[in-house]
């Protein structure tokens, strides 16, 4: 590990990422995934919100120099700032509902529905589904208000148009539309007892004039919509389209070159002759291009403005096409020259109208590495410490790999740029350390992501996997490849038994074991049941005992079929397997820990089956005979991801999942308690920090790892 002079150490100190509520920090480099809805306070153009694909919103009060992470349960389609009270901003969750802040983001409460009888989580992605009374009710699609009054509410379910002119005390039907509409203007030149009103539908505009209602057909289905009455732009098939005229008439408008596809568009609402357009695949005048070109003339010319972009670390890491174009765009509502850009891994802030482009997602560190600013869209699986220096520390990242930190997690470097195949990059899911030699250490990769997640191996044949295992010998600098004996596959956990024997589990084929560091494999499935087994963990017991975990391979609810996943139990070092039984109606282990001072204490952890009033029999299950028998000790969490018992104190456990929960037992298992203000929606598994056993790491399906206490202190209060 490289050390580092006391006066870098100290700026890493002040280079921290942002704290979280109560104490929480996110740790990692930095952004990493895709990002929609970039929306600007029509205030203060420092004040705007940006959402995630992974349930995450972020919201910025200094321009994008640090964001907040805030979670809604569901991922955010929208956000709609009150145009006279700073303090007041909304948020379209989805199915999830919409949900008000009165304090600029701070705090968040569900506004709509206003009476929700219970939540229920059966899907395999543990998503909310509100059981509701009264009106309206269902997933809102867009909402506008007033501009010279705040109580004045406007709301699109579907193809129904709802109002509130008492700030949603109550609701009438405004008007039932043609089709569904996904944005509302209001035009703030029309009499404000008698608003003409624009709703975007799928292929047509929906504009209310004078009490009646007309439709404005477009010129095909609509990619990207955006403008200020009367002017409004649009991206039809990869092409733009203006009209000037409140939506009475459409004209072509070109980007300067040939061909292209443009996507997103976004309009000053100030000035609406000022747009930007986000495109790919022009030639201008040979070379395909993408980017970003801005008009000042309401679509007459366009101008390339993507030229100079001063990035962070994802285009030296993989290329300044490995993001994108820009998926969304947000300008200023006050500020056309302010606009915001959010791609497949990126936020990127102009305050110059498209002349530089500066990120907003990470920061660079005194020692020459990177860290989060608190934009973290990142999937990741183990928080991993060297054995001869904890502070050297590792992250696996699915989409952007393993990255590594000499600093505690202060600052982040990616390690994997030497000797990892560039098929292999995407995924890291395990790694494991040889105890005796320092800097040895080996990690299992994939070009396949997200496993275990039914929509990854729904989508192709385990056969198609890439990944295998890679060793190094320097501390992670450099890599080899270790496969021989094993075809390539979707490795997703290696363990290493106090003999040296590794064990990898290789998802759809099943186990392989080597004797000789890594340097050759051998398949060792005899007693598993079916063809290309979802090999997931394998959990090795105080006396050599070797559990596998085989996960579930159906998303249709059903059990006691084919696609049950299954436990099984080795004595003899994967030579031979043995089934050991779930509990009634389980059929998706997802984890196991075993008690270091008791073998025959399993604690599994358990994925819900989807059923029509939810979610059911996951959670977690103790065993005390070595799974002879299981009781449920945990149920209030349908979706558990895996279980964790602290090095130190095998009386205390953790747990996490995805139902926005983080748990902590301090009785062996028998009694659960919430760890108090971790919000993220989808976690997975839980680390004690070797050098402060009072923290610990959890690391999410799509918000990085948050670092935190593991209990409050005696006098705060768990929720």
């Amino acid at each position: 590990m490289r050390r580092l002079p006391l006066v870098i150490a100290a700026a890493l100190a002040c280079a921290a990422p942002p704290p979280l509520a109560e104490g929480w920090r996110i740790i990692g480099p930095g952004g990493g995934g895709s990002l929609f809805h970039p929306t600007v306070s029509p205030h203060d153009s420092r004040t705007a919100l940006v959402a995630c694909d992974m349930t995450g919103a972020y919201l910025t009060h200094d321009g994008g120099a640090t964001w907040r992470i805030f979670n809604l349960g569901e991922p955010v389609q929208f956000f709609v700032f009150d145009p006279l009270d700073a303090n007041v901003i909304y948020a379209g969750a989805g199915e999830g509902g919409l949900f008000r802040s009165g304090d600029a983001g701070a705090t968040w409460k569900r506004f709509l529905p206003r009476v929700v009888q219970k939540i229920t989580m059966g899907d395999d992605h543990a998503s909310g589904y509100l059981h509701t009374t009264g009106q309206p009710s269902g997933e809102v699609a867009a909402m506008a208000i007033d501009p010279a009054d705040s109580r004045a509410l406007y709301l699109a379910l579907g193809a129904t148009l709802w109002a509130s002119f008492d700030a949603g005390g109550t609701w009438r039907n405004a008007a039932d539309l043609p089709g569904s509409a996904h944005q509302i203007w209001i035009d703030p030149r029309s009499l404000r007892g008698d608003r003409t009103l624009y709703a975007a539908g799928p292929d047509a505009l929906y504009i209310r004039r004078q009490g009646r209602w007309r439709t404005s057909r477009l010129p095909g289905p609509v990619t990207s919509i955006s403008g200020a009455p009367p002017v409004f732009y649009a991206t039809i098939a990869g092409k733009i389209y203006v009209s000037p005229d409140g939506g009475v008439a459409w004209r072509d408008s070109s980007l300067p070159g040939f061909g292209g596809q443009a996507t997103a568009i976004a309009a000053s609402p100030a000035h609406p002759e000022i747009a930007y357009v986000s495109y790919s695949g022009l030639r201008a005048p040979v070379h395909a291009t993408w980017g970003v070109a801005k008009t000042t003339d309401s679509g007459r010319h366009w101008e390339p403005v993507y030229n100079n972009v001063h990035d962070a670390w994802l285009s030296d890491r993989f290329g300044a096409g490995w993001a994108g174009n820009p998926i969304g765009l947000g300008v200023a509502p006050h500020d056309a020259a302010t606009v915001y850009a959010t791609d497949s891994g990126r936020v990127l802030r102009s305050t110059d109208g498209g002349k530089t482009w500066n990120s907003a997602y990470s920061n660079a560190t005194p020692d020459g590495n990177w860290t989060s600013n608190g934009i973290d869209v990142t999937t990741c699986y183990g928080v991993h410490f060297d054995p001869f220096d904890a502070r050297h520390m590792f992250i696996g990242y699915t989409d952007i790999g393993l990255w590594a930190s000499d600093t505690s997690g202060a600052s982040w470097y990616s390690a994997t740029r030497r000797g990892v195949p560039r098929q292999w990059e995407n995924t890291t899911y395990w790694m494991e350390f040889d105890p005796a030699v320092r800097g040895r250490m080996w990690a299992v990769m994939s070009g396949t992501h997200d496993l275990p997640r039914p929509k990854m191996w729904q989508r192709a044949s385990p056969d198609s996997y890439t990944g295998g295992v890679v060793r190094s010998d320097d501390g992670g600098r450099s890599w080899r490849v270790q496969n021989t004996g094993m075809p390539e596959t979707a490795a997703t956990h290696i363990l290493r038994d106090p003999s040296g024997a590794l064990y990898v589990a290789g998802f759809g084929r099943g186990v392989y074991k080597s004797t000789d560091a890594g340097d050759h494999w051998s398949l060792r499935n005899a007693g598993i049941a079916g063809s290309q087994p979802f090999a997931w963990r394998i959990v090795r017991d105080s006396k050599g005992a070797l559990y596998l975990i085989l996960a579930r391979r159906s998303d249709d609810g059903g059990f006691g079929n084919a696609g049950d996943g299954a436990l099984y139990r080795s004595t003899d070092g994967a030579e031979h397997w043995s089934r050991v039984p779930l509990p009634a109606g389980l059929n998706g282990p997802n984890g196991l820990a075993i008690d270091p001072r008791d073998p025959a204490r399993l604690y599994l952890a358990a994925w819900g089956r989807s059923t029509r009033e939810g979610a059911a029999d996951g959670g977690i299950y103790l065993s005390a005979d070595r799974g002879a028998h299981w009781r449920r000790v945990l149920d209030r969490d349908q979706h558990i991801y895996d279980v964790t018992i602290d090095p130190t104190d095998a009386r205390v456990l953790y747990a996490t999942g995805f139902e926005s929960a983080a748990w902590r037992s301090a009785d062996r298992g028998l009694t659960w308690n919430r760890i108090p203000s971790f919000d993220f929606k989808w976690a997975h598994r839980v680390a004690v920090d070797p050098l402060d056993r009072a923290q610990v790491y959890i690391t999410t399906f799509g918000g990085s790892v948050w670092h935190g206490a593991a209990w409050p202190r005696p006098s705060s209060r768990p929720r």
